[in-house]
């Protein structure tokens, strides 16, 4: 590899690295959405491919099914998989309760069904996602195109009544033309600052007419693995109530990921 990796890829590498030894031969896979994820991808085609595992995967997007496969990972759908082993992903944010905001790469929908058609999800992230309250992030919510600023001033009302900071929202653009999810549809970012009670505002909004899903990840993440730009790693299991601490060392020269971009 050409020069250095900076601090953050190095977190998000050795946080994806030791995901990727928790997947077993033979299991059956989510594989998640974003920069961080796309590290785990390219860590376990690394070892389908000089060490042999052998998996099945679920990708939550059309650009991470593509990435799989050009690592030699097979791939299926939810469909065939029926029910997954594991779903690993990165996360925007992640609260002391391994509580999430996820959608910032517009996946979130899938991204969820996966991770709750899975025995365990496990969050791979740098340390600069994990915070005290959720909400800094823009919200994710995805709605339908048909009448979506109905939907936003429907949602930017029911605001008035959570306990958010902020209720303004933004349609997410993709250039000149509005952001389309895998689905075809529309991604309304809400500008909330603070998120006072996630668990109230994620059943509010899935009630509002247009509103397909939000980015509030409630009790799905099982564990989250946070790297550091010093190699080290921790590992917290919610269900276990263990924190484990380790540091990884890799040599720069011999990794797969010179063509990897954020």
């Amino acid at each position: 590899m050409t020069g250095e990796l900076s601090p953050i890829d190095k977190a998000k590498f050795v946080a994806a690295k030791r995901a990727a030894e928790m997947v077993e031969d033979g299991m059956r896979v989510g594989l998640g959405t974003g920069s961080t994820a796309a590290w785990l991808v390219r860590c376990l085609g690394d070892l389908v491919q000089n060490e042999g595992l052998r998996i099945i995967a679920v990708p939550t997007s059309s650009r991470t099914a593509v990435l799989a496969r050009d690592v030699g990972i097979k791939v299926v759908s939810l469909d065939e998989a029926k029910w997954l082993d594991v779903t690993i992903d990165g996360a925007d944010e992640v609260d002391p309760d391994l509580n999430l905001i996820k959608g910032g790469g517009g996946a979130h929908l899938q991204e969820k069904i996966v991770a709750t058609a899975s025995d365990r999800m496990v969050v791979i992230a740098d340390a600069s996602k994990m915070v005290d309250t959720l909400g800094a992030f823009p919200l994710p919510v995805e709605v339908l195109p048909f009448g979506w600023q109905s939907s936003q001033a429907l949602i930017e009302e029911t605001l008035v009544s959570m306990d958010v900071m902020g209720r303004r929202s933004t349609l997410r653009m993709n250039g000149g033309a509005p952001f389309m999810s895998d689905e075809g549809n529309y991604i309304l970012d809400l500008h909330l600052k603070r998120i006072g009670n996630a668990r109230q505002l994620a059943l509010v909004l899935n009630q509002i007419p247009g509103v397909i899903e939000n980015g509030l990840f409630i009790d799905i993440c099982d564990t989250v693995v946070t790297g550091y730009g010093d190699g080290r790693v921790e590992v917290r299991d919610i269900n276990e109530g263990t924190v484990e601490k380790d540091k990884l060392e890799f040599a720069e020269a011999d990794n797969l990921f010179t063509d990897l971009m954020d």
